[in-house]
């Protein structure tokens, strides 16, 4: 008996998300060591490009986009986006031992909150309508609902490029990765489109003569390059612990907002079903907050270090009786 089409789809997702939550680790890295050697890239650097752990980085992300675009081939968004929760295990653990960024026992709850709200909203997601051909897909994304979407995803993403990034993009994570997670939205839709055409040229049916075919190609390539640009920035500005989950909740939500939207998800579905997921969605979302705070809290609770040569050694505040500054306006 072969294996089913969800089961394919399941397992790629599943690998898809063990390569990209690795990837943020070594990604990571390799920006901490061009920093040390250049311009960072949150506030505008490049010489990540000559790092060589961060293209290690870049290599295990596409390989793991990659297994996610076949992913999407064999099986609906609603049931491969909420896999991507296990990204955020991978990223946090191996932050916690090779990045030495401190995951607490309550960041561990927090982690299996998100992983048992993934879970939910699989159980319960529905069953996608797969569409027969691109042009069946262009008539879902032209129809009025979805346009009205886009139109507000794009208008959102210029607003925080144009005005907020400059005033509060290396302050407020939220900037950079809305940008992510907005165009990622449009990206599935694109990546969904171009999944159907290949699996039906392959099977016989071309579907490389459409002119939607390369339109959806086009927006996705866009939206890709978007993506990696900001989340470049939000892992070299802020903890990879909380970008990974942060990244997670809202593409994932978004994502799905969008493929309810554009293939109308929830029209067969009953209240209880809806409610299920729904439910899935705030255990998800009650597991980043706790994230999230358990970061905040070790961040406040760092003590202040002073250290000064004798000519023999160095020493730590700890060896004697010195007073320690935490706030910048004693010296105002």
């Amino acid at each position: 008996m072969g294996i089913s089409d969800n089961a394919k789809g399941l397992i790629l997702a599943v690998a898809s998300s063990l390569f990209i939550g690795t990837s943020f680790i070594l990604k990571k890295k390799g920006l901490k060591r061009a920093a040390a050697s250049g311009t960072r890239a949150g506030v505008g650097g490049y010489t990540y490009l000559l790092e060589p752990l961060w293209w290690a980085g870049m290599v295990t992300m596409i390989v793991g986009e990659v297994a996610n675009f076949v992913a999407y081939v064999y099986a609906p968004a609603v049931l491969v986006t909420p896999l991507g929760a296990l990204s955020i295990i991978v990223s946090a653990l191996l932050a916690h031992l090779l990045l030495k960024e401190r995951l607490q026992k309550m960041g561990f709850i927090g982690c299996v909150s998100c992983i048992v709200g993934s879970v939910v909203i699989v159980i319960h997601a529905p069953q996608e309508h797969t569409p027969n051909s691109v042009e069946e897909i262009w008539t879902l994304a032209t129809q009025p609902a979805f346009l009205i979407y886009v139109v507000a995803a794009l208008s959102i993403v210029f607003a925080l490029i144009c005005h907020f990034e400059h005033r509060y993009g290396q302050t407020n994570i939220l900037i950079y990765l809305g940008i992510c997670s907005l165009m990622g939205s449009l990206t599935v839709v694109s990546i969904k489109a171009i999944g159907i055409a290949i699996k039906l040229t392959l099977e016989g049916i071309n579907q490389i003569a459409y002119p939607q075919t390369w339109l959806f190609l086009t927006v996705a390539a866009i939206c890709v390059v978007t993506q990696l640009n900001y989340l470049n920035k939000a892992l070299d500005t802020f903890n990879a612990a909380i970008v990974s989950p942060i990244y997670y909740v809202m593409f994932t939500t978004l994502t799905i907002v969008a493929s309810i939207i554009m293939f109308k998800d929830w029209s067969g579905q009953n209240a209880s079903s809806i409610a299920s997921e729904i439910c899935g969605f705030i255990t998800v979302l009650s597991g980043t907050i706790i994230l999230h705070a358990t970061r905040e809290q070790e961040q406040a609770a760092s003590p202040g270090i002073i250290t000064w040569y004798t000519g023999e050694s160095m020493k730590n505040i700890d060896d004697a009786h010195f007073i320690t500054f935490h706030n910048s306006d004693y010296f105002e």
